[in-house]
């Protein structure tokens, strides 16, 4: 909002916190850490079982558990940012994070591991709200703001890319226990650096009790969810746990939309995901990530199993995705953004990415890496960068500042929710398509050579059917941001609500103190 407009509604405009860059410096970096951690622990993950002596069964657990913690617990996470000052939320969490990093590097049996992924996935669901909400208030200025959502949007977006290079880097040259202990420095630094320059706004926190109710249905139900996904993948959608796990989901989570709308302080405001403009972000970011995060688990196997790439390699094969998105988030979308309405950079962001996914869809086992997967990754790259860096924005825009760290969350849930939904639903649609094609063109197969050929073209075939999914997704997503997102340009026009969330829509000054 101009300061005019805030000026108009009674609201002092005071100068901006001074340290606001120096401080977005310490945020992005503990962004890239939960960011990075959510990939780097896939390309160690062989050689740790290998020597902890985890079962193929049990060895989901190392990427369950973390995401179970995470999804689970970002509602609480922020509202616990909001109750105790983000600053205080943000520092904890960054501690916490760096000891459960160090308990996993450390593990010597499956149990502890299976614990420290646990722990670093709670203390991330506390850190990730607060980092995105300091943000949200630190920077209220359009241009700045768009600047400063601009490199944050690029983190969350190459994050994960950056993760499997520094994954395969450690793993191969050095050990898959320091996929854990580089969590330690980059913890550390960002702490310190937050403790001395981050100064929060005043009047900021919400006091209000913690909704017991609402804490204990939302973590039972967002666990329940993302659990079914993960058991869907490993044990096929007509499993009955499965099944039990979709409708226990269900049933928590329509009780805790119940219960939020009838409670004096609600651990989610229902305000915050029913305006129009934060709901269609919400639902078409988590889109966007359940169609980003099957890929890059097909593109890696692909890489490594088809294309015989290693580790490193194959991390720096996803390089040219990375300087997409941190060109679309830094360059196109912070120039553009305070010049058009956000849906028109998300839409025809997220329908680039599903033109870089729709040619993916033509990968064959001799496919050319610069040919086909070069052009293929900068346009999923510089679509998502650009339509990524509009939502982070956009997600926080115009919440009360009371509110700031539960909207966070709900961007982290969406992204959480959709990896686990991603990985789960793209992953069984390729395996049944995989399935499909050996048992038609098996029988054809004489030699072993040509059985082997089969499994690798069964593979492929797999991975094309379930990029197929994705690029219809990322339509979606497309459709629904242009459908739903309905604000003017931040700095031009307010954004536009109804009734008596009306008041919630003025753009939170900074407090300097």
């Amino acid at each position: 909002m101009s300061e005019t407009a805030s000026k108009t509604l009674g609201t002092p405009v005071r100068e901006p916190d001074a340290n606001r860059w120096k401080a977005l410096v310490f945020i992005a970096l503990a962004q890239l850490m939960v960011v990075l951690d959510a990939t780097i622990v896939n390309i160690a993950l062989p050689s740790a079982q290998q020597d902890l002596g985890i079962s193929d069964g049990n060895r989901q657990w190392v990427v369950t558990a973390y995401a179970l913690a995470f999804g689970g617990l970002l509602l609480f996470g922020g509202r616990i940012a909001d109750l105790w000052g983000r600053k205080r939320a943000f520092v904890l969490g960054l501690g916490g994070f760096a000891a459960a990093s160090a308990l996993g590097g450390a593990a010597t049996n499956e149990a502890m591991m299976f614990g420290a992924r646990a722990l670093q996935g709670a203390f991330g669901a506390l850190l990730a709200p607060a980092a995105l909400s300091l943000l949200a208030v630190m920077f209220t200025d359009a241009k700045e703001r768009a600047k400063a959502f601009g490199i944050y949007g690029a983190i969350a977006g190459g994050g994960g890319a950056v993760g499997l290079i520094l994954g395969g880097f450690l793993t191969e040259y050095l050990d898959w226990r320091w996929t854990f202990f580089v969590n330690i420095p980059f913890a550390i630094v960002a702490a310190a650096g937050a403790y001395f320059v981050i100064r929060e706004p005043e009047g900021g926190r919400n006091r209000s009790p913690l909704d017991i109710p609402g804490v204990i249905l939302s973590t039972l139900g967002l666990v329940a969810l993302v659990y079914g996904f993960t058991r869907a993948e490993s044990n096929g959608w007509d499993d009955s746990v499965t099944i039990g796990m979709f409708v226990a989901s269900a049933v928590l989570l329509a009780s805790f939309v119940l219960v939020e709308s009838k409670v004096k302080a609600p651990l989610l405001p229902l305000r915050v995901v029913t305006e129009r403009n934060r709901g269609g972000i919400y639902l078409s970011l988590g889109l966007a990530i359940i169609a980003m995060f099957g890929l890059f688990l097909f593109l890696t196997y692909y890489l490594q199993i088809v294309k015989g790439y290693s580790p490193v390699k194959t991390g720096f094969a996803f390089l040219p995705m990375i300087a997409g998105m941190i060109t679309g988030s830094t360059q196109i979308g912070t120039r553009l953004m305070t010049r058009v309405a956000p849906r028109l950079l998300m839409g025809p962001g997220f329908l680039v990415a599903a033109l870089g996914m729709l040619l993916l869809t033509q990968l064959e086992i001799g496919s050319s890496y610069a040919a086909l997967l070069l052009p293929a990754m900068l346009l999923l790259g510089l679509g998502m960068g650009t339509a990524f860096m509009p939502a982070m924005s956009m997600a926080t825009q115009g919440v009360e500042a009371r509110d700031a760290g539960v909207a966070s969350a709900m961007v982290n849930t969406s992204q959480q929710v959709g990896g686990a939904i991603g990985t789960a639903l793209l992953n069984t649609i390729a395996a049944s398509a995989t399935t499909a094609y050996v048992a038609d063109h098996i029988a054809g197969a004489t030699s072993r050579s040509q059985q082997q050929l089969v499994q690798l073209e069964a593979m492929v075939q797999g991975y094309t059917s379930a990029i197929w999914f994705a690029v219809g997704i990322l339509v979606v997503a497309a459709a629904i941001a242009l459908t739903f997102v309905n604000a003017g340009r931040p700095g031009g026009t307010t954004v536009a609500s109804s009734g008596e969330d009306a008041a919630d829509e003025v753009q939170i000054p900074v407090v300097a103190h």
